[in-house]
């Protein structure tokens, strides 16, 4: 059975490759992650006031798409309203619980919007389908069909006054497994208003992968790596994004001191890649909108690494080559790319630390004959045996010069 060709917003969505997630909203005045309401059973009186406080003095949308520019990221993914049931946009009369009726007195949506677009990033928006404050887990049937038809009202605000957006991402249905959440209108909406625009609905931990209703344009794989996947006779071709917090929350939590590495981003950026997903990496801003300095610095230096090998991140597809270990090869027009993990440092043994040998690695599959292998951080050659009949290659790694290790090294191999 043939493999379905990607629809151009798909194969669009898949060039990008790389997006920043932002959980921002009444919560992050807390400090303690983006469900504390729930988690700490706080009632409406005590949390709803937080809109009287919620200043948003330092959200810069331009400075914070300028930051995942210098970080290789393609699009952002903003937060428009979560399980709370704050708006961060202009609900247009719906209730006067958004940023506008805050201290902030702003469409922050717009804002956002705005700034993405001034940077050349590709907006998103994140909205949450469960709602606390209409309690969407337990109310009675009635309630619930009400609550979908302001559900609804709200995406379409969104759909119509903020000009074509990259897609929405849906966070919620998961809460009510059984319920009818009336898919087939909420992104009829959106195929009316928003016709190229990616529809991603988060299927959650428990349904990493799911694909989920027909219309649905990519899986989600939250907190864990994805697999390869095989598309054969499936109906439609859907792509898939891995999205992951930099600590252990989505809205900042300032007692989490559990932080990735930029080494594990890196590892991790790259292992989507190797199965054709996206990334999408979360920061939580502060109470009043600001990127915290630990998360800026992290990733400004991955985008030193994206800076290196961005194109074949971009643009590069998975392959069946089987390599040594985690290696594995993009394929983009005429030219593979290995991508190399666990290398070691050339130098004195008494002052470098061996992260893995160099040396021969072999590549499995590979039968077209090599003309040149090269690292693309430096250009350097490599030398190289290959049997083409058997389809096998052996290549001669070298490791890292003194004073640098890119965490994952690629070679450039032309055929």
């Amino acid at each position: 059975m043939a493999v379905p060709v990607p629809a151009p917003r798909i194969a669009r969505f898949e060039r990008l490759a790389f997006g920043l997630f932002l959980h921002f909203g009444l919560y992050s005045q807390l400090g303690k992650g983006e469900w504390i309401k729930y988690r700490a059973a706080m009632t409406p009186e005590e949390y709803e006031p937080l809109k009287d406080t919620f200043t948003a003095a330092d959200f810069d949308t331009r400075e914070i798409a300028r930051l995942a520019k210098a970080a290789g990221m393609k699009y952002i993914t903003l937060t428009t309203r979560h399980h709370d049931g704050f708006s961060l946009y202009d609900t247009c009369g719906l209730n006067d619980y958004d940023a506008p009726h805050s201290a902030a007195k702003r469409d922050l949506v717009a804002e956002f919007v705005e700034g993405c677009r001034s940077e050349g990033i590709v907006p998103f928006f994140y909205h949450t389908t469960l709602d606390w404050r209409w309690n969407t887990r337990a109310c009675d049937e009635a309630t619930f069909n009400e609550y979908l038809d302001y559900l609804h009202e709200s995406v379409r605000i969104l759909c119509q006054n903020y000009g074509p957006i990259g897609g929405f991402w849906f966070d919620g249905n998961w809460s009510r497994p059984q319920a009818d959440w009336k898919e087939d209108l909420l992104y009829g909406i959106i195929r009316r208003y928003q016709p190229e625009a990616m529809i991603i609905n988060n299927t959650g931990l428990s349904a990493r992968g799911a694909l989920g209703h027909p219309e649905i344009d990519s899986t989600t794989f939250e907190q864990a790596l994805p697999g390869p996947v095989n598309r054969e006779g499936w109906p439609k071709y859907v792509a898939g994004e891995m999205c992951q917090t930099l600590n252990r929350h989505w809205g900042i939590a300032l007692d989490d001191l559990h932080y990735k590495s930029p080494a594990q981003v890196i590892e991790d950026l790259t292992r989507c890649r190797r199965v054709g997903a996206n990334f999408l990496l979360n920061i939580g801003p502060t109470a009043t909108g600001a990127i915290p300095e630990y998360e800026a610095a992290l990733i400004r230096l991955v985008g030193r690494w994206i800076a290196r090998h961005g194109d074949v991140i971009y643009n590069g597809k998975p392959t069946s080559y089987i390599c040594t270990g985690r290696d594995f090869i993009l394929a983009a027009i005429d030219k593979l790319y290995l991508f190399v993990y666990d290398l070691s440092i050339r130098g004195d043994a008494n002052v470098t630390v061996a992260a893995g040998g160099s040396g021969p690695r072999v590549i499995n599959g590979l039968k077209q004959p090599i003309k040149e292998i090269r690292w693309l951080d430096n250009g350097e050659p490599l030398t190289f045996t290959q049997n083409t009949d058997a389809g096998f290659a052996a290549i001669n790694l070298t490791g890292y010069p003194y004073g640098t290790d890119w965490v994952v090294r690629v070679a450039e191999i032309s055929i």
